[in-house]
């Protein structure tokens, strides 16, 4: 782990986080030695496929012409640097989109980007058979902020549905907690808990009022 700890001080990380099992005390103790401490639970979730009934204005990274994607990108940072300053979702949407994995779901509000959802979808790919996976879900920091999370998640189950896949699976860390919650209400359960660890011991973006799917794995 040294080499790895070398590199974040190179890079200039200014935070760090990973997820363990929340009941292995060998775990965390030996990440802790490496200056991450344990945090909240991350919930890594799932619910059955269903229809939301309701009608969303929503996108697919992969229809966007190659000539305008950085600019998508550009645009998809926004929204999470606002989250958290420096966060940038480009290496885990570039990836899906070349190597075939899934989707990337680009939410829109007024013309403007308001969410975005990396999604894996069906075998060969973190999903696994039948499922389209949420590897990293956020909406813009807004009032609407729960609304719009509402709606981004209506979109990942419409594109599951559209590449007929029976689950919806996506972790959240509990920290977020109107996340959690509202996830819940969808008829999300857990399936595997886990304990985010964090470098330094700060809460990063997995604070209440931030709508934002991931787990770390």
């Amino acid at each position: 782990m040294e080499p790895i700890m070398e590199c974040f001080d190179k890079w200039g990380t200014k935070h760090a986080g990973l997820f363990t099992f929340a009941r292995s005390q060998k775990h965390v103790g030996l990440y802790q030695k490496f200056g991450f401490w344990p945090r909240f639970l991350t919930a890594i979730m799932s619910k059955p496929v269903g229809q939301t009934g309701r009608e969303v204005r929503w996108t697919r990274f992969s229809e966007v012409p190659e000539d305008e994607r950085e600019g998508m990108l550009l645009a998809c940072r926004q929204v999470t640097h606002a989250i958290y300053e420096g966060l940038d979702v480009g290496p885990e949407v570039r990836p899906v989109a070349h190597q075939g994995l899934g989707d990337t779901v680009l939410f829109w509000d007024d013309g403007r980007l308001a969410g975005l959802a990396v999604c894996h979808c069906g075998p060969g790919t973190e999903a696994g058979s039948g499922a389209c996976y949420v590897k990293f879900g956020a909406v813009r920091l807004s009032p609407t902020g729960g609304q719009d999370f509402d709606r981004l998640l209506d979109a990942c189950e419409e594109m599951a549905t559209e590449k007929g896949l029976s689950r919806l699976a996506a972790g959240v860390n509990t920290a977020r907690h109107e996340a959690y919650r509202q996830m819940l209400e969808r008829g999300f359960r857990t399936d595997l808990q886990g304990v985010a660890m964090q470098r330094p011991n700060e809460p990063g973006y997995n604070r209440p009022g931030v709508y934002l799917i991931d787990d770390w794995r």
